[in-house]
Order: structure tokens, then C-alpha cells, then sequence
């Protein structure tokens, strides 16, 4: 679901080289959950650390739907970044890149040629089309680090290794933030399977605060207006006297398209609130659409990370400031250029956690189940993918970060509206 104002940065630090680990775990997924050899592991390059290590970044480009250019595009700025350092403990990092098309063909045909030119990850992705891109990256054991967390599947295969919450835990926090400020609620979602997903997302937040479940109302996800649902979200969001409802706009790149029918319509009722999740806005999207005069202020919003004019965001912006200036696809408060700034931070840890050692699907799998535990400055609470470090919620058994921030638009800018993060596991565990 499915982002401008550049801040003081400070140059991140080089890729140094960590002392090699001895490599003891079960290849619990290579040679049980994976339909993968024990001899030859697809995309294994050579110990001696003289091989580029390949990797694999996608995600739709030049739709009609949700588009994110700056994920891929981030992605090659940061291997330039990583060689002109010296690269990853010796090794240059070598990155490919695919356009899923938002097509579920296309999806699969991106990950069967991961597999085809041996990359060791898929890092930093996004695609609605899970079930069409996990199936060859299972055969193949190739892990999928950091994908932007947009469906279910993401949060239960086996060589997924989320950085976020994904949508669940989005929908699931904005229910919450809703739930204390808001009459009736009414969310418009895209027409998808992926789309399918949310209002139950959103209702177990709701349910947390006592509230009545959000009005589901269905848009398709490529509309060019949105007048029909506008009017049928106000009309629900308006109907209890004295209580001002929320609307809540979940599609992705036309929110904005939405907006512009709804700011037409809402002269029409009473005033309510909006509330939508960061994917569907961002800072330039408001900034566009009038700023503090907009109609997104007030707007409660809830994301995966720090605001993007925190301090935490400097490395990333020095790295796209030395590698990526004038790159207008890269935008630094985008969250998939931020979930992909995180993804490859993981593969940095792991790379340099195996030290001198072969890097190759099944070492990488290896080292993230053992417990590898990555930092982000802050970012994300620490990272760790051991089995018992996962979460309890039952439909997201892969999930590992199921915090949360919650922002509010004021003055024309995201703000935090509470400090910190707030967590959403409990919640999840108890969906609907």
C-alpha cells in the first residue's frame, strides 16, 4: 500500500569487516521446510571473499497502480556506496533489479530469474503478489529480507525475513489511534486480495478501544476519480449527531486521487477527521495537496519508523546525498525507500557476521535463524529472527517487529503525536 524537506546530514559510516563466526545451526529450512538441495546451494560464491555477492531488489515501476521507483533506485545507490568503500568485507555487492509490474505474472517471473542468475537474497522489495514470487523463492531457498510487508504471506513463509510489521500491524495501530478520537469510522480500501485484508486489520484496533467496526467500502485500486465512495464514507462517517466521524483512505498511490473527490464532497456534510497509514501518505503528498490549508490537516497517521526529519534518517540521506544527488526517484521520508535503507542494513550485519566465510542463500538463512541480532540506529527495535524472538500472534508467525508510531498532520507536517513506539503484537493476536 500499499514519500521532502532535506535536513543537515552527517557521512555514515564505511562497511568495516567483522571477526568470522563458526557456523553451527540446523539448516532447518534448507533441507526441511525448502525444497532445496544439501549439496549445491543456488547463488553461493566462493569463500575466499574474491566473488561479488549478488543480490536481488523489486518492485512496480510505470503503473496504473502503486509504484515504487526509489526502492530499487535506492537499492543500487547503496552498493555504489558500499564498493566505493571497499564493499562488504572485501566483497563488492553486486545488486539486480526487476519491475513486478503489479502483475502476478510478472511477480513470479521476477523471482524465477533470481534464481536463474543465483543472487543469495532478495532485499528490500515490494509486491502485492506473494503467493506468485515466495513459491520459486522457496524451491530455490533464496531468503526475501526486508520486503515492504505488504501481505499476509510475507509474515509466514519460511524464507521471509521482515524488518517491518507490514500492513497488519499499520491498520492495526490506526485502528487504535482512531478508536480514542473518532465516531464512526469508514475505511476505503483497494478491490484486491491484498485489499481484502485490511478491515480486519483495522478492526482489532478499533476493537482495542471498545469501538464499532469501520464501514468496508471497496474502490478500484486504478480509479481515476473517487466520487461514489467519497460520498458513501461521508455519509457514514457523518450519521451519529454530535460525534465527528474519521474517514480513512487505504489505496496506496490514489490517495491523493481520492483526496481530490473527497475535499469536493465533504462541503457537503459536517466536518470529520481523516486517518490514514504512511504508503498511502507522505510528507510531499501533503505538501502538494496544500500543506497546513490541505485536506489532510489534522489527519492522523500511523507508520513504521521515526518521522522522516528524525536525526536517525542521516546516514540514509548521506548516502543518497554521495550516491543518488538529484535522483528525483529516491525520496527519503518514502517508507519503502526507508524499509529498503533497512533491509540492506540486515544483509550488511549478516555479510559481515560470516566474516571470511561463504556467503550463499543457506549461510545467510543460517546466521538470521541462529539469532543474528541487527541494530538500526534506532530505526526499528533490534532485529532478530530466532524462533523465540518472533511474536505470538498467530497469523504472523514470521513477524519480529510489531512496533509502531503514531503521527498526526499539524501545521502541515508529520509530527509524532506520542513519543516513541507503540506495540501492536497483543492486538494482532486478537484480530477482528
Amino acid at each position: 500500500m500499499t514519500g521532502r524537506r532535506r535536513t543537515r546530514t552527517t557521512s555514515p559510516t564505511p562497511p568495516r569487516p567483522r571477526k568470522a563466526k563458526l557456523l553451527y545451526a540446523s539448516a532447518l529450512i534448507a533441507c526441511a521446510s525448502v525444497a532445496v538441495g544439501c549439496g549445491a546451494i543456488p547463488g553461493a560464491t566462493g569463500g575466499s571473499g574474491d566473488g561479488p555477492v549478488k543480490v536481488m531488489t523489486w518492485a512496480p515501476e510505470k503503473t496504473n497502480a502503486t509504484n515504487k521507483p526509489g526502492m530499487p533506485a535506492l537499492a543500487k545507490a547503496y552498493a555504489r556506496w558500499v564498493n566505493a568503500h571497499g564493499g562488504i568485507n572485501g566483497r563488492r555487492l553486486e545488486v539486480l533489479t526487476c519491475n513486478d509490474h503489479n502483475d502476478s505474472v510478472a511477480a513470479a517471473h521476477c523471482a524465477e530469474r533470481a534464481a536463474d542468475e543465483k543472487v543469495v537474497a532478495v532485499v528490500g522489495s515490494y509486491s502485492q503478489h506473494s503467493r506468485a514470487f515466495l513459491a520459486p523463492l522457496e524451491s530455490a531457498g533464496i531468503p526475501y529480507i526486508g520486503g515492504f510487508g505488504v501481505t499476509d504471506d510475507e509474515f509466514s513463509s519460511p524464507v521471509s525475513y521482515p524488518v517491518n510489521g507490514g500492513q497488519g500491524v499499520l491498520l492495526a495501530g490506526l485502528g487504535e489511534q482512531l478508536g480514542k478520537n473518532c465516531g464512526p469510522v469508514s475505511l476505503i480500501r483497494p478491490d484486491t486480495i491484498a485489499g481484502d485484508e485490511l478491515p480486519v486489520l483495522l478492526n482489532s484496533g478499533l476493537k482495542a478501544q471498545g469501538h464499532a467496526q469501520a464501514a468496508d467500502q471497496r474502490a478500484a485500486e486504478d480509479a481515476t476519480e473517487y466520487s461514489r465512495p467519497t460520498r458513501l464514507a461521508l455519509q457514514h462517517a457523518t450519521s451519529e449527531p454530535g460525534v465527528q466521524g474519521c474517514v480513512v483512505p487505504a489505496l496506496g498511490d490514489r490517495t491523493n486521487t481520492f483526496m481530490d473527490s473527497f475535499r469536493r464532497d465533504s462541503a457537503d456534510y459536517r466536518k470529520v477527521h481523516t486517518g490514514t497509514v504512511i504508503g498511502s501518505i507522505d510528507q510531499s503528498q501533503i505538501d502538494a495537496t496544500g500543506g497546513r490549508s490541505g485536506p489532510y490537516e489534522g489527519s492522523y497517521v500511523t507508520g513504521w519508523y521515526p518521522t522522516a526529519n528524525d536525526s536517525r534518517w542521516n546516514p540514509m540521506r548521506a548516502v543518497i546525498k554521495e550516491q543518488a544527488f538529484g535522483d528525483n526517484r529516491i525520496d527519503p521520508a518514502d517508507a519503502g525507500v526507508q524499509t529498503t535503507w533497512i533491509a540492506y542494513t540486515v544483509l550488511r550485519k549478516v555479510i559481515e557476521s560470516l566474516g571470511a566465510g561463504e556467503v550463499s542463500p543457506l549461510t545467510i538463512r543460517r546466521e538470521l535463524d541462529d539469532g543474528l541480532k541487527v541494530t538500526t540506529g534506532g530505526l526499528t527495535p533490534t532485529l532478530s529472527w530466532r524462533f523465540d524472538a518472533q511474536t505470538a500472534a498467530a497469523d504472523f508467525p514470521r513477524l519480529v517487529n510489531a512496533d509502531v508510531t503514531f503521527q498526526v498532520i499539524r501545521d502541515g507536517r508529520l509530527t509524532s503525536q506520542r513519543g516513541g513506539f507503540v506495540n501492536m503484537a497483543k492486538t494482532l493476536s486478537v484480530k477482528g
